[in-house]
């Protein structure tokens, strides 16, 4: 059985981008969504990291108050102090910039410096073991600290990251942002086909954890995943099972039953959110009754998406990579299909 290496992802994220700017710069700004209400575009938790010069990565709105916060945010980075900036239906900026169908936003700037990386690290090593972490930030001061969950003690603190509810909180010490770093939704897929390709480069640049699990080398070529996870190995119970948790979803697309028999049988026995299969309505019917026949019931199988994806008339491996992943978010946030 191959060991999945850990692989650096398509689109790096904020923090990623922040710790390898001060690589090379003494100081850069992380802007952060601290509240938001109505039509914002950009949800609680969004980031943006601003380089000295105005080199940026990451998005607080979307586009539409990027300009007015990068602008912000040299200003912070020449004095070291953080700001909280609002924009809203009031703000003659936030109106220029397009929020003006309702959306308000809180943002916080704060500096990060060489003396950060140690923080970064901590942040970047939680997402990729996927633990559960949390960090509340003075929203006066720009002091942090990290939280494990584990050893919290403030029952609204622990109530909070439980829920997974980021946002600005009331603590002795005043006003703080408590962003919840929840570990990245990963999603595990059976079969290194043309649709795979698609949906492992749409799903990662939305930010999922993509791994692709193929026993078949002329699919299971990591050259042709660009920097994808990919195992070269069945995927059976005893491969994935270390992969499969609730921010887990998965999808068979080996277009060969018995290789997708076997991602389906795997992710059935776990509690991932989502799972997912290929084929047309009698293939899925002939698969039913096999995986009758090994012992599931029918309430283990209407988990299964399938004909997998939105019915959006997709047709070819772009179109149908479209439909599963909005199908996939679909479901995350909600849905009840």
């Amino acid at each position: 059985m191959n060991t999945l290496e850990p692989q650096r992802p398509i689109e790096s994220t904020p923090i990623q981008t922040a710790r390898d700017w001060l690589e090379t710069h003494d100081s850069v700004a992380l802007a952060t969504v601290v509240s938001a209400w109505g039509s914002a575009p950009v949800p609680v938790g969004g980031q943006l990291v601003v380089a000295p010069g105005g080199d940026f990565a990451g998005s607080v709105s979307g586009g539409c108050v990027e300009i007015d916060v990068i602008t912000e945010a040299q200003d912070v980075i020449a004095t070291g102090a953080p700001k909280l900036l609002d924009f809203g239906i009031a703000d003659d900026v936030a109106w220029r910039a397009g929020l003006s169908c309702g959306g308000t936003i809180k943002v916080f700037i704060e500096p990060l410096r060489v003396s950060d990386r140690d923080f970064l690290d901590s942040v970047l090593m939680a997402h990729r073991s996927r633990r559960l972490m949390a960090v509340v930030t003075n929203l006066a001061t720009g002091a942090r600290r990290l939280i494990d969950p584990q050893l919290a003690e403030d029952p609204e603190l622990i109530a909070r990251i439980s829920a997974g509810d980021s946002g600005i909180v009331e603590l002795s010490q005043g006003k703080a942002f408590l962003q919840i770093l929840m570990p990245p939704l990963r999603l595990v897929l059976a079969g290194g086909t043309h649709v795979t390709q698609v949906l492992a480069s749409l799903a990662t640049r939305v930010g999922y954890d993509v791994v692709i699990v193929d026993p078949r080398p002329a699919f299971a070529g990591a050259a042709r995943f660009g920097g994808v996870s990919v195992l070269e190995d069945w995927p059976e119970p005893a491969v994935v099972s270390t992969l499969l948790d609730t921010r887990t979803a998965v999808v068979a697309l080996t277009h060969a039953a018995h290789l997708d028999d076997a991602a389906l049988t795997a992710a059935l026995r776990s509690d991932c959110f989502y799972v997912g299969a290929l084929g047309s309505r009698k293939t899925h019917a002939k698969r039913l009754e096999r995986l009758r026949g090994s012992g599931f019931g029918e309430d283990d199988l209407t988990r299964i998406h399938a004909p997998v994806g939105l019915a959006i008339g997709a047709k070819g491996p772009a179109e149908i990579a479209v439909s599963i992943l909005a199908e996939i978010i679909e479901v995350d946030h909600g849905g009840t299909r």
